[in-house]
Parts: structure tokens; sequence; C-alpha cells
């Protein structure tokens, strides 16, 4: 006798499928963990007069690959959708590698490579959510979207490495984008042998794909049934779910430019007190800061989404106040450390926020949903980006804090009046509407 296949997928044991997919996913966020952090990294060497202009652009050109792939992983699937996009940015990687002098070139490069990152959000989310047990799908997320963080502290230790060892700037820029280059191309392959979405692939009519690939991680023989968000298009779902998509929308918004801001672009301020060469080490050093953070928030994230959201953006607003207190006061390595330990709670807000949006939304829309929310909040982005050059760095950090205090604001509604998501269906989620 069948058994119901969305009931077993929800409550099967972690297991090789699912350890197959998590590798490819999590390999995929440590490769844009090292290829948007590999602009920032290189600049300074580049070209710093023009970086922050460099910057907005490219994060636009992120906000548009979130939204025009987040909807392209609703209509050609979850999978397909990830090719293209890393065969976009494999082209443009290689492109910086052979020329990177310019404001134009640089500028189209750079939004090429983040265009591509940008696009693979949304449908990775929507893989993830839809194939993982409820019960674990909450830490599973945490520790896949991680890698980004510990991709980026990778690509931030080889350029200090580099500068260790070769004295000529080209050289070490030659290095990294080489270094960037072999993993896309690991990654590439990798990613051929993804999965597709069982719950995609019903709402598109291909029954007995879905049925081989749930019996196949549940190893059970299963039946079925169709979607109850089948057929809820764009504008009902927005409207069904207009306040979760607002309160994401602010959390969102507020984690992705304090953690930008303060990791990568803070350095590029005028009158930054610790000057260009403290690029690697701080982006080094925030990275790393916000990779523990997951591992510390894992015990929790499948317990309490509220609490972890709240909690983070509570310890990023008081961290981000230390940083402010001591800047340009203390010895640069007091920076760093409090910049450290801010990124732990900024890591613990992206894993809580990614987890919301990979599930509070219907399949159909899912993938579209979260590159809406990115878009938004890296159009914000790049305008705040864009603007660093008429402020001083200061200014720049004490904008920071108050965006986190806006994150906290946000995050305490959504403990009064919000849906708590851990260990439930994504079907019962959609329900609670």
């Amino acid at each position: 006798m069948n058994i119901d296949g969305w009931y077993a997928i929800d409550n099967v044991n972690y297991n090789k499928e699912h350890w197959k997919l998590f590798i490819i996913v999590s390999l995929s966020f440590i490769l844009d963990g090292i290829l948007f952090s590999l602009i920032p990294l290189t600049l300074y060497i580049v070209d710093p007069s023009e970086a922050t202009s460099i910057f907005a652009i490219s994060l636009v050109a992120f906000a548009l690959g979130a939204v025009i792939f987040g909807r392209l992983g609703d209509m050609i699937g979850r999978r397909r959708t990830m090719i293209l996009s890393i065969a976009i940015y494999a082209i443009s990687t290689i492109a910086y590698l052979l020329f990177h002098e310019g404001f134009l070139q640089l500028s189209a490069i750079a939004s090429a490579i983040n265009f591509g990152i940008g696009g693979e959000i949304g449908a990775a989310y929507a893989a993830v959510a839809e194939l993982m047990p409820k019960s674990l799908r909450g830490r599973i997320i945490t520790l896949a979207t991680n890698m980004w963080n510990i991709g980026a502290a990778l690509i931030a230790g080889l350029a200090l490495i580099y500068s260790e060892i070769y004295s000529d700037l080209s050289t070490q820029l030659n290095y990294l984008i080489i270094s960037a280059v072999i993993a896309v191309i690991v990654v590439f392959f990798a990613r051929l042998h993804m999965p597709e979405s069982p719950r995609w692939l019903i709402l598109k009519g291909d029954y007995e794909k879905a049925v081989n690939i749930v019996s196949k991680i549940t190893n059970q023989s299963v039946s079925l049934s169709p979607l109850e968000d089948k057929g809820i298009g764009i504008k009902e779902a927005f409207n069904k779910y207009l306040f979760r998509i607002l309160i994401l929308i602010s959390l969102s918004t507020a984690q992705l430019l304090t953690y930008n801001m303060i990791a990568y672009y803070s350095p590029y301020a005028p009158d930054f007190a610790y000057s260009y060469s403290s690029v690697p080490f701080i982006t080094f050093a925030a990275n790393l800061g916000a990779s523990i953070g997951a591992f510390i928030l894992v015990p929790l994230i499948d317990r309490n989404r509220k609490i972890s959201t709240t909690v983070s953006f509570l310890g990023g607003v008081i961290t981000s106040l230390i940083i402010l207190t001591i800047y340009n006061l203390l010895p640069f390595v007091f920076f760093l450390f409090a910049l450290f330990v801010n990124m732990i709670f900024s890591e613990f807000a992206w894993a809580s926020i990614s987890t919301l949006e990979s599930e509070l939304f219907p399949t159909g829309i899912r993938a579209s949903t979260v590159g809406f929310i990115t878009f938004l909040a890296n159009f914000i982005n790049a305008f705040i980006v864009y603007f660093e050059s008429y402020i001083t760095a200061y200014s720049f950090l004490l904008s920071a804090t108050g965006i986190w205090v806006i994150g906290l604001i946000a995050a305490f509604i959504w403990q009064l009046k919000g849906v708590e998501s851990a260990r439930k269906s994504l079907q019962e989620l959609l329900i609670k509407g």
C-alpha cells in the first residue's frame, strides 16, 4: 500500500539523499560567498576611487537577478535555474581574469557576476525547503546558507596569504581570481547532479518523476496528492501573505544592509580610520564570525524561529553600538573583534530570515517571493552604498546601527504577531495564512 508522500518526506529520517542535496547547495553557497566577496576584496587593488559606484551598480544587478531568476525558478524549476545562474557567473568570472581595467569593464563584469549570484537565491532556498524533513528544515537551511560566510572567509584568507607570498598586487589579484574560477568549475559539475523539487514537479503535472524522487528519498512506495496551493498566483498569494512579506522585507533589508555595510564596504568610506589595507582583514574577520554564528544558532533554530530572530537583532544592535564606541579610539584589533561578534548575530539573523522566506509561501511562488524580497533588500542596499562616498566613515557605521534598530522593531512585531513555523510542514504553514 502506498503511503502519503508529503507526510513521508516531512517525517523521514535524514539520509544520504538529503546529504547529497545539502552538499550540492552548500557548495553553491560557498561559491556565492567567494564570488560576492571577490569584487570588494580586489577593487582596492584595481580602482578604489570608483569602488562605491561599482558596488552600487553590481548590487542593482544582484537585485535584478534575484527577481528575474526567482520567477524563472517557479517557471522552469529549481535545478535548471541554478544551472543557468552558474553558467552566467562562470563566464563572468573568467572575464574578470582577462579584463580588469576601466570603470565600464569593471562595472559590467561585477554586475554580471552579481546577477548570477542573485539569480540562484530563490531557487536554492526553495530546493532545500521542499526536500528536507520538517524537524530539521531550519538547521539544514542555517548550515547550508552559512556556507556563504565560509566561502567569503576562505577567499579573504587566500587574499591575506597571497599578500604575504607575493609583493606584486597584480599577481595577488590574478591568483585570487584563478582560485575563484577553479571553485566555479567544481561547483558547476556538482550542481548537474542536483535533484528537482517534487513539489514543483507536481505543480507542473510531472507526477511520475515526482513520485520517483520522493520514493528514493523516503525509501517507500508513495502516492502524491495535489498540493493545496496549486493554482495560487502571485497577486493572490501576496494579498493573502502581505504581513509576512512586509515583515520579511524589513528583516531581510536590515540584515543585508548591516552585513554588507560593515563586512565589505566600510573600508571604502571617506576617512576610514584603518585604510584600504584593512579590507581583507575586515572581510575575513567578519565572515569568520558569521561562519561560527550558524553553529551556535543550530540548537535553537528548530525550536523557536521567533526567539532566534529577535535574539539575533537584539544582539546586532548591542554589538553595533560597541563598534561605534570603540571606532577610531582603540587599536584595529579591538575593532576587528567587535566586528567579529557583531557578525555572529548577523548570521543568526540571516539564518532565521532565510528559513522563514523558504517556508512561509506557496510552492508555486516560493522562489519568486524570495527573489522579490531579495530584490528590494539589495536595491535599497545599492542606494545606500552609492551615497557612502558622500558621508564620513563614522556616519556610515552610525547608519548601520540605526538599520539594526529598524530590524529589531520588525523582529519584535513578528515575535508578537507572526507565525511560529518551527517543526511544521509547509502545508500547515499555508493553512495558517
